[in-house]
């Protein structure tokens, strides 16, 4: 029999975590148990799928004393960390939880806050604990069975968002709660029953830091993720990353090739690269002297030549269209007038359709953007929109019927569809969000589109904002997600559907890639 003291002592011991330093987990530093749970858990990283596997015990975490499995990093500043859950099994008991936790330390009383989802209720909340040793707290968000789980910090404010995957996110907001300047922040597990060991797989797992406060957007720029998202799986993986912005992902027809260009600071800034999804190469894509692109580049649809938009010092650097081979080389100029931002080719290559700013009288104090179209050997320009709102994005359909494209004309910015003159005017959709750049699948069969909250000025697409990506039918319907994403301005404003029109190739920022 042990003295009472020893005892004691012991007791002690083993209601804190004793933790060995152990070696990286995919992109956390460390990961073990807290609180010394009867079974103990584990956390693995696979690669090739880009995937968390977590298994775990432990008592409820509601308590003063927690046990879970963590698999974490010490994270300074404002973050967003985001993934989906998904549960391994039937499990046992209704209220064992996943998701994102930061605390102020390893100790099982630690002050923390949660974003969980309890697989067999669905219970989707955000909990915490004020200070050591004090019982959780809970906000419920209005919603059950959300499997995709974000946490924000702003400051010493904390915003969950959760969503059904394919749905908008909903958002609860704890204000005024300080967990130190750099908490452990990462993923977690607990089966709510010291008995049991539950399993789950954490998918498309982001650990995000937006710009500094005081950014100056087209001046100041983060790193950026180059991502391939299967829109009917939902398969999503990074093939790249740059500490450099790079921007507008065009899917070359071998299924392998990606073009895009660099905006960030450097001296590639304003070049177009290519990316092969093979060898994971990066190469450079030759298009003359003359000025600096933009991310308004495209494919013809037998991808032989490339248009593009380049800011050129003899047009006081504004932007104006030309075309050369897509293998590169010397660009000729299609425009006269400028500023001219390139979205689309005919499917027959014979026309370039592109949004222009233009003064139409004396008394205009700014440009004007609609929609314009212009023969590929150029000549005289043809406004095809007139209304007094914004239009944006032109694209063709495959099938060379429509033009596509975006405007500001019923209020928000929505997706809205043209014949190839300019008649028959109609709006496809109509909801709550500012929908963007519609582009269409090879098949003709999709709609892809970037999607902004009210948060955002209809007529504005900036840099590094909550957004989603949304696929809609063609011949109609309602939208639904298929990528939560922090980006704007590059993430998808050209057309980059693969040429078998199962996937799209977008960009995501953040600045924790020097």
């Amino acid at each position: 029999m042990k003295p009472p003291r020893l005892a004691g002592l012991l007791a002690g011991l083993l209601a804190c975590t004793l933790h060995l330093p152990a070696a990286p987990v995919g992109q956390f530093v460390d990961a073990a148990d807290v609180g010394a749970p009867e079974i103990a858990g584990s956390t693995t990283y696979d690669p090739s799928l880009q995937h968390y596997r977590m298994s775990a015990g432990g008592i409820n975490m509601w308590g003063t004393t927690d046990q879970f499995q963590f698999a974490w990093n010490r994270l300074k500043g404002d973050f967003i960390v985001r993934a989906r859950v998904e549960w391994i099994g039937q499990g046992v008991d209704p209220h064992r939880k996943a998701g994102w936790i930061a605390r102020k330390s390893l100790d099982h009383d630690s002050a923390y806050v949660d974003a969980c989802v309890h697989a067999g209720d669905g219970l989707t909340s955000l909990q915490f604990r004020r200070e050591k040793g004090a019982i959780t707290e809970q906000v419920v968000l209005p919603l059950t069975g959300g499997d995709v789980v974000q946490l924000e910090r702003r400051g010493n404010t904390w915003i969950f968002s959760s969503a059904r995957y394919g749905e908008p996110f909903v958002t609860q907001t704890l204000a005024d709660f300080d967990l130190g300047e750099e908490p452990l922040v990462g993923l977690f597990l607990c089966s709510h029953n010291a008995k049991v060991k539950e399993e789950v797989v954490f998918k498309d797992v982001r650990i995000i830091q937006p710009p500094k406060p005081g950014y100056v957007p087209y001046r100041d720029y983060i790193g950026a993720h180059l991502e391939i998202l299967n829109v009917h799986t939902g398969k999503l993986e990074i093939v790249h990353s740059s500490p450099v912005q790079f921007e507008a992902p065009n899917w070359k027809p071998d299924g392998r090739t990606l073009i895009v260009n660099v905006s960030g600071p450097g001296p590639d800034r304003g070049q177009l690269k290519t990316f092969d999804l093979v060898t994971k190469q990066v190469g450079d894509l030759y298009t003359g002297t003359i000025g600096r692109n933009n991310n308004d580049h495209v494919l013809t649809f037998d991808g032989k030549m490339l248009g593009v938009s380049i800011h050129t010092p003899a047009d006081g650097g504004r932007s104006v269209i030309y075309k050369l081979p897509s293998t590169g080389g010397e660009p000729v100029r299609v425009t006269p007038n400028s500023p001219s931002y390139f979205h689309g080719w005919s499917p027959d290559g014979k026309w370039l359709v592109y949004t222009g700013g233009r003064k139409h009288n004396p008394d205009q104090k700014s440009d004007k953007y609609d929609i314009y179209r212009i023969s590929a050997e150029g000549g005289e320009e043809v406004r095809l929109t007139s209304e007094g709102s914004l239009s944006d994005g032109p694209e063709y359909t495959p099938d060379g019927r429509w033009i596509y494209y975006n405007s500001t004309r019923s209020g928000l910015m929505q997706i809205w569809r043209m014949r190839p003159n300019g008649a028959q005017q109609e709006q496809v959709t109509n909801d709550e969000f500012n929908n963007w750049f519609p582009h269409i699948s090879p098949d003709g069969k999709w709609i892809v589109m970037i999607s902004y909250g009210q948060d955002v000025r209809p007529e504005d697409h900036p840099y590094y904002k909550h957004c989603y990506l949304r696929l809609m039918p063609i011949e109609g319907g309602k939208p639904r997600v298929i990528a939560y994403v922090f980006g704007g301005q590059g993430t998808i404003n050209v057309p980059s559907w693969s040429p078998d029109s199962t996937r799209v190739a977008f960009v995501s920022n953040t600045d924790n890639l020097r």
